[in-house]
């Protein structure tokens, strides 16, 4: 009974010292990095797997405050933070305009390509009225101009053969101003409205057309993450149409495993035909976060991002296989996609439509 009494408190030492060393111990020598980081990305980082990985591979323990990507590179940036991870190439470009001396390092870290969020009744709607077609299990708007146009005019959904919507056809974004999604899909659409790239030479046309598009939204969320979560909150009746990150229907699929069954024959995911690819750079501000950059990279850390959160890599060469996704619909390469206007041009739109 004495040697059972004795084994069993040696086993309780081990088993104590191993949650020691791996809660206590695997610490004492991490580094705390702090940061503002767009909505999207809030998930990824609360992942247990990756806080493990960057804490015991690498030393780092992150600390970040949700923000806009263009809120985040607009305003001054305090001293203790080490990092800005925004949600676009134009939001690193838009730093470099104002506060370009404050930067040591800027890395690619993922990709998401803009995508439209549906729902069964409009998509097949809008495929009716030829905007949208379907090539096998992926939706494609392969009329984007004339989406835009019937929002520009006002359309009302009736008129496109939906009864039960109430209201003229939108589709809602986040702020421009404040959020990379709206912001990137800003200068989507004015390129549709200029038939090609939008200029500083082409642009002062289309403003008076993109004002009127956002015009007619009202108010708009400040963060991709809190619209979407509207979007299947509130359903096809408040929000019909939404613009967000490709990566947001993946990570939902994950997250709400119960859920998700009930929701996946409703939801429709619509590729614009161009798109434009949302990149996730990071911008490094403090000598000490820029070994943030190769953990992020970490090859098991890149695996987490695209199958549980739905974020491709932004490393070359890497491919991102959508087998391995509970969602359909999605393809394997986004190949159709335009560039984003220029800095210049996007601070131009940004202006605009905080002018409204």
């Amino acid at each position: 009974m004495k040697e059972k009494i004795i084994g069993a408190a040696i086993l309780a030492l081990i088993v104590g010292a191993a949650i020691y060393f791996q809660f206590f111990h695997s610490n004492v020598n991490a580094e705390t990095l702090r940061g503002y980081v767009g909505g999207e990305k809030i998930n990824f980082l609360n992942n247990e797997t990756i806080q493990k990985i960057l804490r015991n591979k690498y030393g780092i323990v992150v600390e970040y405050t949700k923000s806009g990507s263009i809120e985040m590179v607009s305003s001054p940036v305090p001293q203790d933070i080490d990092f800005l991870w925004p949600s676009s190439q134009v939001a690193v470009e838009l730093f470099k305009m104002r506060q370009g001396g404050k930067i040591r390092k800027t890395e690619l870290i993922f990709n998401s390509p803009i995508v439209l969020y549906s729902w069964d009744i409009v998509a097949d709607a809008l495929e009716k009225n030829g905007i949208v077609q379907k090539q096998k299990d992926i939706y494609f708007i392969v009329d984007f101009p004339k989406l835009v146009r019937y929002c520009i005019e006002g359309k009302t959904w009736s008129a496109i053969g939906i009864s039960d919507l109430y209201g003229k056809m939108a589709v809602i974004s986040t702020d421009p101003t404040k959020s990379n999604s709206g912001n990137m899909f800003a200068g989507l659409l004015a390129n549709m409205i200029t038939g090609d790239m939008a200029t500083e030479k082409s642009i002062s046309s289309a403003l008076p057309d993109l004002k009127r598009f956002f015009d007619r939204l009202g108010y708009m969320e400040h963060s991709s993450s809190d619209l979407f979560e509207q979007y299947l909150r509130t359903g096809v009746g408040a929000k019909p149409i939404i613009a967000g990150y490709e990566n947001q229907i993946i990570e939902f699929s994950r997250a709400y495993g119960d859920l998700w069954p009930k929701v996946k024959n409703k939801i429709r995911i619509l590729y614009p035909v161009p798109t434009v690819w949302s990149s996730h750079p990071i911008i490094i501000l403090n000598q000490r976060a820029e070994k943030l950059i190769k953990a992020l990279q970490d090859e098991k850390i890149q695996r987490i991002a695209w199958e549980e959160h739905g974020f491709r890599t932004g490393m070359i060469g890497v491919q991102n296989d959508p087998a391995l996704l509970k969602v359909v619909g999605i393809p394997e390469t986004i190949n159709k996609v335009v560039p984003m206007p220029s800095p210049q041009v996007m601070d131009v739109i940004i202006k605009a439509i905080q002018s409204r």
